[in-house]
């Protein structure tokens, strides 16, 4: 009996892995066709940045995107104050943005934003949201590769998420490394096939007629992959726009990556309850792969959750000389050999994303050498956040006010 439970999470296990493996492949191709092609500047963009207590930072992400390689009057930066102590209003300004007052009680980066699209509903002279988070810096081709996108016939796009600080320690590293990895297995891949990438926190874009009409109805506290979940359950594809860059400040110390990521993964667990279940009918009825990759997403605390599960029952199987047929418990009895190989396989992984890059390895050997730890650390996460009823959103701190030219970007 216990082999045949056993067997069962293996398969759900083995499924799982082949679907991200099979289709990650597709990052090494090119599409036959480019959807995205090159266009002069048309479309005005709204940029609007959420900042609570971000005086540090909001400032140097304002100053990048006015050195833009876009016209002027073709784009506003609006910095959404709110619950914020400190003088973000006064530096936000200063370094040319329009400050709007989030005089409601927000509880989410999702209200705030739903707060703002309201204010600017009745501003016709918008084309489209810009979503960045505080602590960010921008590429100056951002929007042009943005205006690409648009013109080229998309509603919703997300850029190439990248770090401002990849190289402070094996937290920060750790983090680069995820992002490399989710950039091009996934949200590449995904337009190499055809189909559609997924809102990644920051960096993205809506057309405003898709709000205007549609709303920005999140209720989670991972409004990205809500939203990307709603745009698949209405057909609504996401392009990955590779040339739209946003470098982003990663956590540096333990605790705030612990808190950071724990929200994640309640967000992700809150999506799968609100919206596994329609994902999957959508699929099943329409063969849209973008909604049964949402879906695969939602289940990955889970997933994660049972592969500890089954971890323990081969060392139990093992203690007890129970008998197993399959090859992962029979590469698993060779010990140290499949710890070794499972961690050999995800260096040269982690390798070749920061080459391809462009970053050098010698940069960032702590984070390749201790990604496998930070990957395994949010096993505890997910165990946890298996139990949580609830949780409140909790502040971030970042303070690594950084220049445009303090990471090599040249206008």
């Amino acid at each position: 009996m216990l082999q045949v439970i056993y067997y069962m999470f293996f398969s759900i296990t083995l499924f799982y892995g082949l679907y991200y493996a099979i289709t990650g492949l597709w990052g090494f191709f090119k599409p036959k066709t480019f959807r995205i092609k090159p266009y002069l500047p048309k479309h005005k963009f709204a940029v609007i940045i959420p900042a609570r207590n971000e005086a540090d930072v909001v400032g140097h992400l304002v100053s990048s995107l006015m050195e833009s390689n876009y016209p002027k009057k073709l784009f506003d930066v609006y910095v959404a104050v709110n619950n914020t102590t400190d003088n973000s209003k006064e530096v936000a300004k200063k370094a040319g943005a329009k400050v709007i007052d989030v005089k409601i009680k927000v509880k989410s980066k999702g209200e705030v934003l739903r707060y703002v699209f309201d204010k600017l509903k009745n501003d016709k002279t918008i084309d489209a949201y810009v979503i960045f988070d505080a602590d960010n810096i921008v590429h100056p081709d951002f929007l042009s590769r943005m205006n690409d996108c648009l013109c080229s016939g998309y509603n919703v796009a997300e850029g190439f998420r990248d770090s401002k600080n990849i190289t402070d320690n094996w937290i920060s590293g750790s983090y680069s490394l995820y992002y490399y990895m989710q950039n091009f297995f996934f949200n590449k891949s995904r337009m190499t096939l055809g189909t559609s990438g997924s809102i990644n926190g920051t960096g993205f874009m809506i057309r405003k007629d898709k709000i205007d009409k549609e709303g920005f109805e999140t209720k989670t506290m991972t409004e990205d992959i809500e939203f990307t979940a709603q745009c698949a359950l209405k057909n609504e594809p996401i392009a990955f726009v590779e040339g739209a860059i946003t470098y982003d400040e990663q956590p540096v110390n333990f605790k705030a990556s612990w808190k950071q990521r724990t929200r994640w993964s309640v967000g992700c667990l809150q999506c799968m309850k609100l919206y596994s279940f329609n994902l999957l009918k959508h699929f099943l009825k329409t063969g849209n792969s973008s909604a049964f990759d949402m879906f695969m997403n939602f289940i990955a605390p889970v997933v994660q959750v049972i592969c500890l599960i089954e971890f323990v029952a081969l060392i139990l199987f093992r203690i007890f000389n129970v008998q197993l047929y399959d090859v992962f418990s029979t590469l698993f009895s060779s010990g140290i050999v499949f710890l070794a190989l499972s961690y050999i396989s995800g260096v040269i992984v982690s390798i070749f994303v920061i080459k391809y890059n462009k970053r050098k390895s010698k940069n960032v050997i702590s984070a390749i050498v201790l990604f496998a730890l930070f990957i395994l650390t949010w096993i505890p996460i997910n165990v946890l956040c298996l139990f949580k009823k609830d949780l409140k959103w909790e502040e971030i701190k970042h303070k690594r006010g950084m220049a445009a030219s303090d990471i090599g970007i040249q206008k």
